[in-house]
């Protein structure tokens, strides 16, 4: 419904969306959340069939966005280990590797990823959710945080590599559940009593990855910054934006997590 605009960007690519649904049988404890969840079982072997995929954490569930003309890579990707179902009319339907197999090709072995830059601002986050009828009594503020509170940024600043604090607002509504990103500054504004979240209530730091816009071609960078901290059983929530990734984790093991990232880089030179 938006209408074509001189100020609009538009990738090329439809996305279809996956969620992941646990069956139940995985053991309950303190386990890693977020992308790191199905960094091995999905996000690893997507990457290495050269599937290029967008990230979605929100407050609820991950969703993993991939290009529509790559469903059939995907399904026969995944079928071995998941039962994959899509959606019609509301209904959930099995799908079959048979049903997606018109003009499938076995993709080509991927060329090594990049390896991007990772940055780290200083700025801590929250990770909130809001119960939909309470929605209206912030509406205000969120319009005026949206759109109206943050100045653009610098030019200057766009591939600087100092980056002392970052302005980052994110906000989520899929099929009625809320889920917003703000920074603790920026949740001082709302009413507390409102803003829900965990009951310890923690702090998240963030790992910006690029050093420019990265596009959508390119496979393997969620892999890249998941499998890592999947192998050390960091939780870490994974945004994909038009222009860069955004991973963020518990602010108590940052210092792991970008030592986890530099022997990254080190070991892929």
């Amino acid at each position: 419904e938006l209408p074509p605009s001189e100020f609009m960007q538009v990738a090329d690519s439809t996305w279809l969306v996956l969620s992941v649904v646990s069956n139940g049988r995985e053991p309950s404890g303190c386990q890693a959340t977020g992308v790191t969840k199905i960094a091995r079982s999905v996000i690893a072997p997507l990457a290495e069939h050269h599937v290029s995929v967008l990230m979605l954490s929100t407050y609820q569930t991950d969703f993993i966005l991939v290009r529509e003309r790559d469903l059939p890579v995907v399904i026969h990707t995944l079928a071995g280990e998941f039962d994959i179902y899509k959606e019609e009319s509301g209904e959930c339907v099995p799908v079959t590797c048979d049903d997606v197999s018109n003009g499938f090709l076995k993709p080509k072995p991927a060329a090594s990823p990049t390896l991007h830059p990772v940055q780290s601002p200083q700025t801590r986050f929250c990770v909130l959710t809001v119960a939909p009828d309470t929605l209206p009594a912030i509406a205000t503020m969120l319009i005026d945080v949206l759109f109206y509170s943050h100045s653009p940024p610098r030019e200057a600043g766009a591939g600087s590599q100092d980056l002392d604090s970052i302005t980052f607002f994110a906000f989520s509504l899929i099929e009625g559940y809320i889920s917003i990103v703000m920074d603790a500054e920026t949740q001082k504004r709302f009413p507390s009593d409102l803003l829900l979240t965990s009951s310890t209530g923690e702090l998240w730091r963030m790992v910006r990855i690029g050093g420019q816009p990265l596009g959508f071609d390119e496979c393997g960078i969620v892999a890249q910054i998941a499998e890592p901290l999947a192998a050390a059983d960091i939780s870490a929530y994974y945004i994909s934006t038009f222009n860069f990734d955004h991973a963020l984790v518990p602010e108590d093991g940052i210092a792991e997590v970008i030592q986890l990232l530099q022997q990254r880089q080190e070991s892929g030179r």
